[in-house]
This record gives structure tokens, C-alpha cells and sequence, in this order.
């Protein structure tokens, strides 16, 4: 068995949802330790603990100690198999990133997951940077992935519901020098019980942003629904590079719309092809499958999952720029 110091460099959440992503898909039973050691609230969160049981679910895993607040979890994994399962986070815990810890598992046999909890979250992707901008990487190079937003959910409280649909697949290697994804543009959200010009302005805010830094402003969707709490969000993106921003009490509207275009213009007139985040949740896939791919810096994450990878004899070479480049000829 595999033992994981989970505080190592990053030392998250992403060590433990890599390391049983990890666990499925090589058949190496698993132990994490000093999970989240050096966090305020330290050991597993709810959203931890989902990832687990979205990931135990495709295999028929055994699990010991996953419970919010223990800071050890052995994870012992069965054969991959196509199931449909719901998990619900119970919180307003991030809906993509579990995605990020089941999709790997799940990609060449297929699978259902319905999950419930948040889709707009503090210190996560948004579900619509998973939607236009991390899944479309994996459905250029032949992954069948169908995301329903049933509802979204809004940091606090909550309540999303995503329905996930994968066919089975085969990846080619990663080649992202070659591909392009089509359709630069970007979507404002926010709850029903705002009213409908806090899209608009957000919406306005950052192509005003955009458009002074002397890029063409980018068409925007609008999405407002029921749903539980009160929030809104601003997801945009350029070919693989996207932002986010959320919404909070007291904060205009047209912040967040400035935030996000702000952040999006910094990685788009930086060196790489992928934005710094896409960079590190997608070096599992660049593991497994080969391929490469650049970046504008190496991030602390990216450095974790490197390490990850390693423990789990999968290496990713990484050369270090400007642009980073990852890569891996051969794939697993």
C-alpha cells in the first residue's frame, strides 16, 4: 500500500482527490496522512469526503476514514465498472471539483453522476469554466461528456444539482498546439431573487475592461434561474484561458465583471496555451494519455500533482520557460 504524506507543497484537498483518482486508475491501494495539516480547519471537508465517494462509487472501493475532520483515509480500490450514481455534498461544497477527481476514473467505460452542491464556490472553478473550458480540452481529443446544469448553487447555501453524462472513450494524446476551441465568449449568472440587471452589468463591466485593453469584446449568455441562496458569477474565456469571478453581499456588480475580464487578460497576453489553473488539473490526463502542453508559470499546484504523479510511477516532464511546457511522449 501507498502511503501519502497529504501535507506535502500544496498540501489540499488536491492531494487527496488526485490520490484516489490515482488509486482507481492504477489499482494501487492508497493511505493519505497529515491531510490538510497546515490548513484552519484541518483533515477532510465535506467536499473531500464527496470526491471519495464519487470516486469509490465507480470501483466498489473499501474506504476507512472518510469522515469530515479525520486527517487519514485508506482507500483500497475494486475494478472500474460504468455506473450511475448521485452523490450529494451536503454543503455548498464545489461541484467541479469533484468532477476533477471522478472524470479521470470514469472516461474509458463510461459513467452517470448526478451531484449536489455548489456550482459557483469560493476558491474553485466555476461550473462554467468546467463546462467551456475544461471539458471541451478532453472532447477534442475524443472524450463524449454531456453536462447538465440542473440548478446552480450559490456559495453559501448552496443547493446546486449537475447531472454529468460520460460515454465510453478513447484519448488521443494531448495535443493542444493543434486545437482550438471554438467559440470565445462567456457567461454572467446570477440567483433569480436579484434582479436581471446585475448580469447585464457585470456583463458590461468587463467587456468595458476587455475592450480597453484593445481585444474585441466577447459575446455573453445570461442564465438566471431559481435556485437556493443568493450569489451571482462571471465565467470567460479565450480558447483554453478562462476566469471567474463571484458575486458577493455589498460588492457591485460591475467589480466582478471587472475582475474576471482582468484576470482573463492577464493569462491571455501571457506566454502558454492553457491558463495556469487548466495547467496543473490536467497533468493526470497528459499522464495517462501523453501529449504536451505550456503554460505561463509553474504553480505550486503543478508542482504537487508532478510529485503526485511520480508516487504513483506516472512522470511528466516539465520544462521550465517562459512558457512552461509539459509534456509526455509516451503516455501510460
Amino acid at each position: 500500500m501507498l502511503t501519502l504524506d497529504g501535507s506535502t507543497l500544496e498540501g489540499g484537498g488536491q492531494i487527496v482527490r488526485s490520490a484516489v483518482a490515482l488509486s482507481a486508475i492504477t489499482g494501487e491501494p492508497v493511505k493519505i496522512v497529515n491531510i490538510r495539516a497546515g490548513r484552519e480547519k484541518p483533515g477532510l471537508r465535506y467536499q473531500h469526503c464527496a470526491a471519495i465517494e464519487a470516486v469509490a462509487g465507480t470501483c466498489s472501493a473499501q474506504v476507512e476514514g472518510c469522515e469530515v475532520g479525520r486527517n487519514m483515509v485508506v482507500f483500497i480500490p475494486g475494478s472500474i465498472r460504468r455506473k450511475e450514481i448521485t452523490v450529494d455534498i451536503g454543503t455548498a461544497g464545489s461541484i467541479p471539483l469533484v468532477l476533477h477527481a471522478w472524470l479521470p476514473v470514469i472516461l474509458e467505460c463510461g459513467g452517470v453522476i448526478t451531484l449536489k452542491g455548489g456550482t459557483e464556490v469560493r476558491f474553485s472553478p466555476t461550473i462554467d469554466y468546467f463546462e467551456h473550458v475544461y471539458a471541451p480540452v478532453l472532447r477534442s481529443h475524443g472524450a463524449v461528456i454531456r453536462t447538465e446544469i440542473l440548478n446552480r448553487g450559490y456559495y453559501p447555501r448552496g443547493g446546486g444539482m449537475v447531472r454529468v453524462s460520460v460515454e465510453p472513450s478513447r484519448i488521443v494524446p494531448l495535443d493542444l498546439a493543434a486545437e482550438k476551441c471554438a467559440g470565445d465568449s462567456g457567461i454572467c449568472s446570477c440567483s433569480s431573487n436579484l434582479p436581471d440587471h446585475v448580469a447585464f452589468r457585470q456583463a458590461a463591466s468587463a467587456n468595458s475592461v476587455i475592450s480597453n485593453a484593445k481585444m474585441s469584446e466577447l459575446p455573453v449568455y445570461y442564465d438566471q434561474r431559481k435556485g437556493f441562496g443568493t450569489g451571482s458569477s462571471v465565467t470567460l474565456w479565450i480558447g483554453y484561458k478562462g476566469a471567474c469571478a463571484l458575486g458577493k453581499p455589498g460588492l457591485p456588480a460591475e467589480k466582478v465583471g471587472e475582475s474576471a475580464a482582468r484576470s482573463l487578460i492577464e493569462e491571455v497576453q501571457s506566454e502558454g496555451l492553457v491558463d495556469q489553473y487548466l495547467s496543473d488539473q490536467f497533468l493526470i490526463y497528459l499522464a495517462r494519455y501523453g501529449g504536451r502542453y505550456s503554460s505561463s508559470r509553474y504553480t505550486h499546484h503543478a508542482r504537487t500533482m508532478v510529485w503526485l504523479l511520480e508516487q504513483f510511477g506516472l512522470v511528466v516532464a516539465v520544462r521550465e520557460g517562459p512558457p512552461v511546457e509539459f509534456l509526455n511522449e509516451n503516455g501510460s
